[in-house]
């Protein structure tokens, strides 16, 4: 049996603190697996569902987007996404009884952590309006109370179509479908606070706003650049393909201000020689300062120019556009800048330059480290100038490679999630369905947020995350969501954005990826695209934790019957009895799905997949407003600091995945039984006098002089960048103001927040 969930909050500010790690993986991350599942799921049940994780003929982690290798591991699986899995397949329950005995300012004063232990939701869940705690309602009465606050609006656009990155082809193409019939693009979602700069970015300069590299590219590749990411913790299955390229003779520089343990060594845990001496992944480790990326490639650029026979001249004449101003802006940059920019020697850049004019395939990976600044999107519109100068984009084993999180947000934006839409999107879904889908750019998660605040939308619907800890601002969000009139929650378990409600609140309990979902026409399955554009299919085996539960896809279904009525001509009975419907028509609407049914099963009708097509990759076609590549030029910006302060990036524990958290120990980084730690610089510390083990508040400083404060947090003297720090969300997301946030694609600027350090009331 599973244990029981904890009934007491554990304390959380009182970590202890050893060495960091050198080495990822390996027994102790089997160990530590194995330990974790067994207490969710129980010895039979782990063996049973684990091994399903990946699988042609299983389920797509609830985690991360790496794709899977065509040649599969028994145990395709990470040991983070084994803590995914374990707390989705839970035997632990969240049941009626539970409200009753916790109020909803009781959750409130809970941990993240906690909420997440207590298990599967089980029953839909009203807060009436005036009420304190949470009271079982049925479906019917449900999807009445959200047709009745919608009817109350003054416009649709008082609605907001919140959508995780984990919801499935299916149901989020019906859920964009049912947000612009009722009459808005009101769909913010996740990507809007993490791989939007890769978007706008990438859609301007090769005209598809997603990577152009597929695993077997890795494999191929001369040189990977690993930049703002950290594989050991965030995406724990990349390291078995860098290990992979290494074999093949790649090499490896990572960028990045924290030394992270799997980019030093790998212990492999899938075969008995990775788990005991493992593979050294890093050729060059350069510890940048926070913000320094655009400065470092700019000057490599520079370098690139002036090396002769180093441009892919036949390449730039051919498919490029914009050359010579760009090449005019980067001869121009300067070494004393970059080096005051980006914290390297000379010598560091000089080596990295060395191995860039060796590589023919050349490959940049990146994630919320370059994404997350005001300057995120001419950083990488500098990635991508750097790739086209030598020709790396639209050839085997080159190309950009921004790495996603969640296990489909990639796919949900495929699917139509997004707030503004594309002319030729809103054209198909008319012609396919009828109706008139409206033009006008709806909110991204900022501007709903000010929207929820300024009292110009009233009703928040989610579907799946955790909007209120994702967010930037954390005050601010909490006070938008409770000036709500209705905020509903399609969760699988708890989290504290149930405990910040609106004036009435619902959750609605959906099934897991690994349940399975029986529907009128019989066993469902769903589908998702990874990070690489493969779209694969994901079927359940588990029985759900109740009978009270509906899949996403019928969740929608029956909250657009009964909000749009006889008036939508849509078939949303239909959809619902049969997912394969819906693929058909997504298949009629988004390049790319043609025959989408056929090609998602083999030929003995079981689960499958296909490469979705991008034109840079497939045939050097740039599908821009001009009709080649884009060269960029732009200021090189970097972050200033002022005297005493430090620039603080928020990031993961090895415990958590986004604002999930399994557990109260970043192995990797020495840090165990607790999370409100701040990372600090040794020589940065003995400057501002701040001893380890001391305790701190950390201040956030912006230009609007409002104070934002995350209190008690323990100094850990840490081998980061001179003059950064580092600290965990969601904890330190209070400290990131709401209108900070990146040019082009205002995404929160969570990796460059301006702090000062002053000693807590609690040391």
């Amino acid at each position: 049996m599973a244990s029981k969930p904890p009934k007491a909050d554990p304390v959380q500010d009182a970590p202890q603190v050893t060495e960091p790690k050198h080495a990822a993986a390996g027994i102790p991350a089997i160990g530590h697996t194995l330990r974790i599942a067994q207490q969710q799921m129980g010895v039979k049940r782990t063996a049973l569902t684990l091994l399903r994780v990946n699988q042609k003929d299983g389920f797509d982690c609830p985690g991360c987007a790496w794709p899977e290798p065509e040649h599969r591991h028994a145990a395709e699986f990470c040991e983070n996404g084994a803590k995914a899995v374990a707390e989705e397949a839970t035997l632990r329950r969240v049941t009626p009884e539970f409200f009753a005995a916790h109020s909803v300012a009781d959750l409130a004063t809970r941990s993240g952590y906690w909420l997440g232990q207590q298990g599967r939701l089980t029953h839909p869940m009203h807060l009436p309006e005036g009420g304190d705690h949470y009271e079982p309602v049925t479906w019917e009465r449900a999807f009445d109370i959200i047709a009745e606050e919608i009817a109350a609006l003054g416009s649709p656009d008082e609605a907001l179509f919140y959508t995780s990155g984990r919801t499935s082809n299916e149901a989020a193409f019906a859920y964009q479908l049912f947000a612009r019939e009722l009459g808005t693009n009101n769909l913010p979602d996740c990507s809007n606070m993490c791989h939007e700069s890769s978007g706008s970015a990438l859609s301007e300069t090769i005209g598809v706003g997603k990577g152009s590299v597929l695993l077997e590219d890795l494999y191929q590749a001369d040189l990977i650049v690993v930049a703002g990411q950290n594989p050991g913790t965030n995406h724990p299955r990349m390291l078995s393909a860098l290990e992979k390229a290494k074999a093949n003779g790649a090499k490896i520089i990572s960028v990045n201000p924290l030394p992270e343990a799997g980019l030093e060594r790998f212990k492999n845990p899938q075969t008995p020689q990775g788990m005991l001496k493992g593979a050294a992944l890093n050729d060059l480790f350069l510890q940048i300062r926070i913000g320094g990326d655009q400065a470092l490639f700019r000057l490599l650029n520079k370098l690139i120019l002036e090396t002769e026979g180093a441009v892919d001249q036949a390449f730039v004449d051919e498919h490029t556009h914009g050359y010579e101003e760009f090449a005019t802006q980067a001869r121009a940059a300067d070494w004393d800048e970059t080096l005051a920019a980006t914290g390297l020697t000379r010598a560091e850049i000089d080596e990295a330059l060395r191995m860039v004019l060796a590589s023919q395939r050349t490959i940049v990976c990146w994630a919320m480290g370059l994404t997350q600044h005001k300057h995120s999107v001419p950083t990488i519109r500098e990635v991508v100038n750097f790739l086209l100068l030598r020709g790396n984009i639209g050839r085997p084993g080159a190309g950009v490679c921004p790495v996603r999180g969640h296990s489909n947000v990639q796919g949900d934006r495929t699917m139509g999630i997004f707030e503004r839409p594309a002319p030729a999107f809103l054209d198909a879904l008319e012609k396919e369905f009828g109706f008139a889908p409206p033009r006008e750019h709806g909110y991204d998660v900022v501007q709903a947020i000010r929207a929820l605040r300024d009292g110009d939308a009233k009703v928040f619907f989610a579907m799946g995350g955790n909007f209120v800890s994702a967010s930037p601002d954390t005050d601010v969000t909490e006070a938008a969501m409770r000036r709500a009139r209705l905020t509903v929650h399609v969760s699988t378990k708890l989290n504290r954005s149930h405990a910040i409600t609106g004036a009435r609140a619902l959750i609605l309990p959906t099934l897991g990826r690994t349940e399975r979902d029986l529907q009128g026409s019989g066993e469902q399955f769903v589908t998702v695209e990874d990070s690489m554009g493969m779209v694969h299919a994901s079927r359940g085996r588990l029985e759900p934790a109740s009978t009270h539960l509906l899949s996403e896809p019928a969740i929608v279904c029956r909250l657009a019957r009964r909000v749009l009525g006889s008036e939508s001509r849509t078939p949303w009975e239909e959809f619902e009895k049969d997912y394969a419907t819906i693929r058909d028509r997504i298949a009629r609407v988004i390049p790319g799905f043609e025959d989408f049914n056929a090609r998602v099963t083999d030929s003995a009708g079981r689960p499958g997949g296909f490469t979705l097509p991008h034109a840079p990759r497939d045939e050097r076609r740039f599908p821009t407003a001009t009709g080649k590549a884009n060269f960029t030029a732009a200021p090189v910006e970097y972050p200033e600091l002022p005297e005493g302060r430090l620039l603080l990036q928020t990031l993961r524990s090895h415990d958590q995945y986004n604002t999930t958290i399994y557990g109260l120990d970043d192995r990797y980084r020495g840090i165990k039984n607790g999370r409100r730690v701040v990372l600090v610089n040794p020589e940065d510390a003995q400057k501002l006098n701040l001893a380890d083990g001391s305790y701190v508040d950390l201040v956030g400083e912006w230009k609007d002089d409002v104070e934002r404060r995350a209190p008690g947090f323990r100094v850990v003297h840490y081998p980061t960048a001179r003059g950064c720090a580092a600290a965990y969300y969601p904890e330190t997301n209070v400290l990131v103001p709401l209108d900070a946030t990146a040019d082009t694609s205002n995404t929160p600027a969570s990796k460059s927040v301006v702090v000062r350090l002053e000693q807590s009331a609690a040391d």
